[in-house]
């Protein structure tokens, strides 16, 4: 179903209905049955996938549980056992929870990666035989199930988080199947921890008029971003990097740039749509944006860009390989031979290479992905190693890091390197995504025109549109600041104004988003 349809709009209204009509104590019911319904209505060939993914993650979280129960009351029972047996009975105990733990996540992304990455493996697998003048059999054909990557990536927080004891097993398989497929989430995130979304999912909510309206507004935020906004330059984009190495450097760094607004609009339109809906239900959902584009450094622009990926990966990739005794064993050897800033740095270094090529392959199996994740880790590392010279540069120049023109350069800095960095695999194969670069910065021939330099244009009342609405979003990112703009607007506007904004809006998606959005796909990070 795509949420740009009527047909959501009436799945919305239907589920708000009957989620406040019947009483309170069904509620998650219907957020089940819904979720399920959503699912099912993307392909019934992707349930399977889920519903073995969430059975086998509560089976192994409830075992766990259960362990962990059995060994507290078997040492309460015999505490005449010796320090040695205590010792010996704890560590066969811990070792069936490990043993659980690790055949889930072995099964679970096991079948993540078959569904990505086989295809990819037998590829690299045929050019390499090639060489040879040899050939491997590409049969595979999968189609990947719906939101396979985030309800993944959940699941196995949550059971990891059950194996170290940072939130209890939730006995209720059907109650665990909801936060596996709650579907607001379950196609482009967020990526949300057990003990958060457990208890928005499962407490009471009362129909509230507060919730209701500004939920509906982000709403509205949302449906513009996407359909005035992202929609609107898909075309311009696509023509660019299909088309650049016959167009001028400055029209395909326009192209980029328009990539940028195009995925930021995309992504957080539909963000700004689950959260609303969610909002009027009383729910409130994880934020993955915090305007990203007034980031100071690649660092602080994955700290706002999609946050709950980037927690997750903090969490359960860069924690644990950074901290792990070999890792640390082999900082302390670094620093013994190489000097103490080198041992520090080199587990965090270590982890975050390996955190940034699997955040690459998470987001699509090819070379540019990975390429697009080792540029981002390389900025961070290298940002992380000369922190110590950068303090004493600046120091020795007299910048304070206060100065506005100071953190404007950082601001547009780091916005044209986190735009350079993010074309790089959406050009088509990582050979194209370098050749618009070499376009970018090679081409320098200037246009006569403005058809020249836009030579994708269907429409100046099209352009006019997006760019209003760029406008909008950063007028919107600017005031947002220090508290939302639906609070800033009651505060400072008549009732009158506020209605007349929110018609305006209406107005610009019905006249220019609707047309924009024919034949167009769905929203871009399900593709993930």
């Amino acid at each position: 179903m795509s949420i740009l349809s009527v047909g959501f709009l009436l799945f919305a209204v239907g589920l708000i209905i009957l989620y406040f009509a019947l009483p309170k104590r069904f509620q998650w019911w219907v957020l089940l049955v819904f979720s399920l319904g959503f699912y099912a209505l993307g392909g019934l060939r992707n349930l399977p996938f889920i519903l073995l993914t969430s059975l086998s993650v509560w089976g192994a979280a409830l075992y766990i549980r259960r362990n962990n129960e059995a060994q507290k009351a078997y040492l309460k029972e015999h505490k005449e056992l010796s320090k040695e047996e205590k010792t010996a009975y704890k560590a066969e105990r811990k070792r069936r929870r490990k043993l659980a733990m690790l055949l889930c996540l072995l099964l679970n992304l096991g079948i993540l990666c078959a569904m990505k990455y086989v295809h990819f493996l037998l590829a690299q697998a045929n050019a390499l035989a090639g060489l040879f003048g040899g050939s491997v059999t590409d049969a595979v054909r999968w189609i990947v199930p719906l939101g396979i990557s985030f309800y993944t990536f959940q699941s196995v927080g949550y059971l990891l988080d059950v194996y170290w004891g940072k939130c209890e097993a939730q006995p209720n398989y059907l109650k665990s199947l909801l936060f596996t497929s709650f579907f607001p989430q379950i196609i482009q995130g967020p990526i949300s921890a057990y003990k958060e979304l457990s208890g928005e999912l499962f407490r009471e909510h009362d129909l509230d008029y507060h919730n209701f309206s500004w939920g509906a507004q982000r709403m509205l935020w949302g449906f513009f971003k996407k359909m005035v906004v992202a929609n609107i330059l898909s075309p311009y984009v696509a023509s660019v990097f299909a088309n650049y190495s016959g167009y001028s450097g400055i029209t395909t760094f326009i192209g980029a740039l328009c990539y940028s607004a195009q995925i930021y609009a995309d992504f957080s339109g539909y963000m700004d749509i689950m959260c609303g809906l969610c909002q009027i239900l009383g729910i409130r959902l994880t934020e993955n944006f915090e305007r990203p584009y007034f980031s100071k450094s690649v660092a602080e622009y994955w700290r706002r860009w999609h946050m709950s990926l980037g927690v997750w990966f903090k969490n359960y990739v860069y924690y644990p390989m950074a901290m792990a005794k070999w890792n640390q064993r082999l900082g302390k050897t670094a620093r013994q031979k190489l000097g103490r800033a080198f041992g520090d740095y080199l587990p965090a270094t270590i982890a975050l290479v390996a955190t940034w090529l699997a955040t690459g392959l998470w987001h699509g199996a090819s070379w540019g992905y990975i390429a697009w994740g080792g540029l981002n880790g390389l900025f961070i590392i290298f940002s992380m190693w000369m922190e110590k010279p950068f303090a004493k540069w600046k120091k020795g120049l007299h910048i304070r890091e206060d100065a506005w023109l100071w953190r404007a350069f950082q601001v547009i800095r780091t916005f044209l390197l986190v735009t350079l960095i993010k074309v790089l695999p959406e050009v088509g194969s990582l050979r194209d995504g370098l050749g618009l670069w070499k376009r970018i910065f090679t081409e320098h021939s200037l246009p006569h025109s403005l058809g020249e330099l836009l030579p994708f244009l269907d429409s100046y009342r099209n352009l006019a549109a997006a760019l209003f609405g760029i406008g909008l979003m950063f007028l919107v990112s600017l005031l947002q600041r220090k508290e939302p703009v639906r609070a800033r607007m009651e505060r400072k506007l008549p009732y009158p104004v506020r209605m007349a904004v929110f018609v305006l809006l209406f107005f610009l998606i019905l006249y220019f988003g609707v047309p924009a959005s024919g034949g167009l796909g769905d929203f871009m990070y399900a593709e993930f």
